[in-house]
């Protein structure tokens, strides 16, 4: 089974898009011991939104094409994991440690753990 831990940061945080390299290094680390482990299928960390990032919106037929900076939002994601793991309780497990990462060094950050829909469960879920 495929998760995605995507983790959200606050822009306007000191150092969220910006990581000193204590940061660097534990996740370096991290992700290592991910790999290691087998189960890391991808992994990114995401530009801050003032660098080439738009947000298209749909709303009422209407199609809006934003530019950033996206300053009115608190929870950017700011990057992710993918792993391919047995069970949701071993996904929480490394996403517990993900957030570790954060937590030692940045001190606030949201992780959404989410698994991927893969081709015959389509539809299955409501």
């Amino acid at each position: 089974m495929r998760y995605m831990m995507m983790h959200k940061l606050d822009e306007n945080l000191p150092g969220a898009f910006n990581p000193s390299p204590e940061f660097m290094a534990r996740m370096e680390g991290f992700m290592k011991e991910v790999a290691q482990a087998g189960i890391l299928v991808a992994a990114e960390g995401l530009c801050p939104t003032v660098t080439d990032a738009t947000r298209i919106t749909v709303s009422g037929g209407t199609t809006t094409v934003t530019d950033g900076p996206f300053t009115e939002t608190k929870e950017l994601i700011a990057g992710f994991a993918l792993v391919d793991v047995r069970s949701h309780e071993e996904a929480v497990q490394w996403g517990r440690r993900f957030v570790d990462v954060f937590a030692e060094t940045i001190g606030e950050v949201e992780v959404d753990i989410r698994r991927v829909y893969e081709a015959p469960e389509a539809g299955q879920h409501g």
